[in-house]
C-alpha cells in the first residue's frame, strides 16, 4: 500500500504542469478578507478577520477547537454568509445570488472533514458529475478527466465502486479527485483528515503535500502541524475568532510572537 501511494504521489507531481494551475506568490490577492465578522446568535464566531491569499500560494489555518477555523473556512466559498467586512475572490467581492454563487463554487474546491460523496453514485460518477453539469464537459471527456484525476490520487481501481465499499482515506482521496476535477482556482480543505482513522491520515497528507508542491493555490484548516511544517508558505493562528499572527512556518513554530500561541504549540507539539 506505502510503495502504491507514494507512486501516485509521484504521478501528481509529476502531472501537474500539464493539468494542474501552476502560479508564483505574486500580483493581487486570489482571496481576500477584510473586516469580516460572523455571529451566530450571541456567538462572535470571526472578528474582524482580516486574510489575504495570493495565487500560488498555500496558507494553512491552525489554532485549537472552536475559534472560527471552518468557519473561516465556509464563509469564502459563501456556504456561511458573513454579517460584515468584505470577501473578494480574484478581486471580486463574493456573490450572493444563487447563480454567480454557484458559478463561484465551481472556481474553489472544497474538501470537507466527512467526504460528502454520493453514496448512491458510484466513485467515478462522483468524479464525474460536476464536470457534467456545471462545467458542460461531454461525458465522455469528463470520463477521462476524472479516470486521470482518479489515478493520480491512487484510487482508479475503486472507479466503479460505490463510498461505503471504500476506506475513509479512499474516499477522502476521491473527494480531492472530485474538488479537482472541477479545474479550480483555488482549493479549500476543512480539516480534511479529523474523520481518519490514524493510519489513513499519510495517505491523504501525501496527496495534499503532492498537490502544494504543483503551485496549486490553497487553503487548509488543519490539526497537522507537521503537514502545516513541511507544506505551507504561510501559517495563521486563530484563536477566538481572531487570527492572532500569521508567518512563515519555521518562524512560527520556532519562534511564535502571540503568547496564546505559545501556550497552544506547546500543548500540540511533542519535544
Amino acid at each position: 500500500m506505502a510503495d502504491k501511494l507514494n507512486d501516485a504521489v509521484n504521478r501528481v507531481i509529476a502531472g501537474g504542469a500539464a493539468d494542474w494551475p501552476q502560479a508564483g506568490v505574486s500580483g493581487p490577492p486570489l482571496v481576500e478578507l477584510e473586516k469580516v465578522n460572523k455571529r451566530f446568535g450571541d456567538l462572535h464566531v470571526l472578528k474582524n478577520i482580516d486574510l489575504a491569499v495570493f495565487a500560488g500560494e498555500v496558507v494553512v489555518i491552525i489554532g485549537p477547537s472552536g475559534s472560527g477555523k471552518s468557519t473561516l473556512c465556509r464563509t469564502i466559498n459563501g456556504l456561511e454568509a458573513h454579517d460584515s467586512g468584505t470577501i473578494c475572490m480574484a478581486g471580486k467581492p463574493l456573490p450572493t445570488d444563487g447563480r454567480n454563487l454557484a458559478r463561484l463554487r465551481a472556481d474553489v474546491g472544497m474538501v470537507f472533514q466527512s467526504f460528502n460523496l454520493f453514496a448512491h453514485k458510484t466513485v467515478l460518477e462522483n468524479v464525474t458529475l460536476g464536470q457534467i453539469r456545471v462545467r458542460r464537459r461531454k461525458r465522455a471527456e469528463a470520463e477521462r478527466r476524472g479516470m486521470a484525476l482518479l489515478d493520480r490520487v491512487g484510487v482508479a481501481e475503486q472507479a466503479g465502486k460505490y463510498p461505503a465499499q471504500l476506506s475513509g482515506g479512499q474516499q477522502q482521496r476521491v473527494s480531492i479527485a472530485r474538488a479537482l476535477a472541477m479545474d479550480p482556482k483555488v482549493m479549500l480543505f476543512d480539516e480534511p483528515t479529523s474523520a481518519l482513522d490514524p493510519e489513513m491520515i499519510n495517505e491523504v497528507l501525501g496527496v495534499m503535500t503532492a498537490l502544494a508542491g504543483t503551485g496549486m493555490t490553497m487553503l487548509v484548516v488543519t490539526h497537522e502541524m507537521g503537514f502545516a511544517r513541511r507544506a505551507a508558505d504561510r501559517v495563521a493562528f486563530m484563536a477566538d475568532g481572531e487570527i492572532v499572527e500569521s508567518g512563515a512556518p519555521e518562524r512560527f513554530f520556532d519562534s511564535p510572537t502571540s503568547e496564546r500561541a505559545r501556550d497552544f504549540l506547546s500543548k500540540v507539539l511533542t519535544h
